[in-house]
């Protein structure tokens, strides 16, 4: 032990003192929208995805990583404060957390009171009233946060459909040169980030650069030569693509913002469990991957600009996303669920100097190399985006903020995480057999109603918490006050148990067959791993 702490405090004096680490570095931070592990790196072998997975062959990958709440504003505002949704007690996306539960110190405000230039580039926090109409600016950002002025045509009629007109649809390649100002959001997203990272090359003081692609988020209005990936002849449905018969109905998602795209509601689908016919499935997982592989594309974009500014050899590179979606896996679609494909996110850091030598930068970078193959740096273990920010905090040559105390609401800067810097140093040796990744998600009631999917916090009456452990996903839906923000642990609605050696897709639940409604003793002996402000919900 006091040797793994002595090469602890040698690896922290590395990342200070080495050639590809100056006294502070800078950090790209950059973040999709509503990205699962769909990404060669994780294994995935239909998607097309080399540019992130040349990126993950030198850096360090956190593969299972959870968000805490598996829709945007939640999630992004839980990652960027570290704190859970039970302390930002933002569930929707209507209130602010300045004001709506604690003046919280976010990672970008972090470091621009350390001395740093902070930029947003693109959805970096969700907009609007979740980030007080101006991405958290001043506190987060040195500059007014950039958003791409064709993202205004977002939810507008811009998808030509077979009949020739222009619809709202949920697919919606399209040809570049046609739409207005013959771009896209994440393209112009891309040459501002590029703009920036040019401005600050030459500049003494670092830089935190955030970078949010709102792709693959809905609707797939992406260049239409992407599909030509994917032929539809090579894609395959869900390999579960049924509601499992034992799901209670209070765990489904209704997926209603797929429901009210134009292209979808011709399809007549039932309400809430009515299946989406199987060609039409097809299509949407090939959109979806065509999309994965145009945010790819944007990735390199960035990480060539690195190299020919010669920034790569000062710069932590984080990428990650918001949170998962379903591509039809339970007879589900789009995010707001508790289960692995919604929750479990990539999470990949870049770090000069440790997670690559300064040599291997003298010549172009990022050959590839199978990151299945580099097993130093692969962390299999849970871990949480709440541990994003003591963790970049760190690697990036600052001190990485304290663990919360037990009462934290008027503790403007600490941590619900946990600092994983320790993992870049030692391999793996074991499974932490009482590591734990903790998600939430609210409902309105106990059966599926047209706001399920995203409640407003007035109509919150259940909330589900789930545990994500090595062998099981254990989630309980329990009674919620959403004006006292007070869960009723003797309330419960539903339970589901997944055991994962048997069941990797969580598609039988177990939960009645060994427990009754009151014995969930075992969730809460799990709860005292967590920070004590989430163990004060139950």
């Amino acid at each position: 032990m006091l040797l793994q702490s002595w090469q602890f405090i040698q690896f922290t004096k590395c990342v200070v003192e080495t050639c590809c680490f100056c006294t502070r570095k800078n950090v790209l931070f950059i973040m999709a929208d509503d990205l699962r592990t769909s990404l060669g790196c994780y294994d995935d072998s239909v998607v097309k995805s080399p540019n992130i997975d040349q990126l993950a062959s030198k850096s360090h990958v956190f593969l299972n990583a959870y968000a805490q709440q598996a829709v945007c504003a939640p999630s992004r505002i839980s990652m960027l404060t570290s704190r859970r949704p039970d302390t930002t007690r933002l569930y929707d996306f209507n209130s602010y957390w300045r004001v709506h539960s604690g003046n919280y110190t976010t990672l970008p405000q972090y470091f621009k009171s350390k001395g740093y230039f902070t930029m947003s580039v693109g959805k970096v926090f969700h907009p609007g009233i979740a980030s007080n109409h101006t991405d958290d600016y001043p506190y987060s950002w040195s500059i007014p946060a950039y958003h791409p002025a064709s993202y205004r045509f977002e939810k507008e009629k811009m998808c030509r459909g077979e009949d020739g007109k222009l619809h709202i649809n949920l697919l919606c390649a399209v040809n570049v040169t046609e739409q207005p100002g013959g771009t896209l959001p994440d393209l112009e997203s891309t040459d501002e980030a590029v703009r920036l990272l040019k401005s600050r090359a030459n500049s003494h003081d670092p830089f935190f650069l955030a970078v949010g692609f709102h792709k693959p988020h809905i609707p797939f209005r992406i260049p239409q030569e992407y599909l030509s990936l994917y032929p539809l002849d090579k894609m395959t449905l869900a390999p579960d693509p049924d509601v499992p018969k034992l799901l209670p109905p209070v765990a489904y998602n209704p997926w209603m913002d797929v429901r009210k795209r134009e292209d979808v509601q011709k399809l007549n689908i039932s309400f809430p469990y009515g299946p989406i016919p199987k060609d039409f499935q097809l299509r949407i997982r090939q959109h979806y991957y065509a999309a994965v592989s145009y945010v790819d594309s944007q990735v390199g974009r960035l990480l060539s600009a690195l190299d020919e500014l010669q920034l790569t050899n000062s710069t932590v590179v984080v990428f990650t996303s918001d949170h998962g979606w379903s591509l039809g896996e339970h007879g589900e679609w789009a995010k707001y669920s508790n289960f692995d494909v919604t929750t479990r996110v990539p999470l990949i850091f870049f770090v000069p100097g440790v997670t690559t030598n300064c040599n291997q930068w003298k010549t172009s970078a990022f050959p590839f190399i199978d990151v299945f193959s580099q097993s130093d740096h692969i962390v299999r273990n849970m871990v949480e985006l709440v541990d994003v920010f003591p963790t970049v905090s760190h690697l990036a040559g600052l001190s990485a903020p304290q663990h919360c105390p037990e009462v934290s609401f008027q503790k403007e800067l600490c941590t619900e995480g946990h600092n994983r810097a320790s993992t870049f140093r030692f391999r793996e040796g074991r499974r932490d057999e009482e590591g734990v990744a903790f998600s939430q998600y609210p409902r309105p009631a106990d059966t599926p109603q047209v706001n399920s999917d995203l409640p407003d916090l007035k109509d919150i009456k259940v909330m589900g918490y789930s545990l994500r452990t090595w062998d099981y996903r254990y989630t309980l839906w329990l009674g919620f006050n959403p004006k006292t923000f007070q869960v009723n642990v003797s309330d419960v609605h539903a339970g589901e148990l997944y055991m994962l050696e048997d069941d990797p897709s969580q598609d039988n639940n177990t939960y009645n067959s060994i427990f009754s409604d009151s014995d969930h003793t075992v969730v809460m002996k799990k709860m005292a791993s967590l920070p004590p402000v989430s163990r004060n919900s139950f």
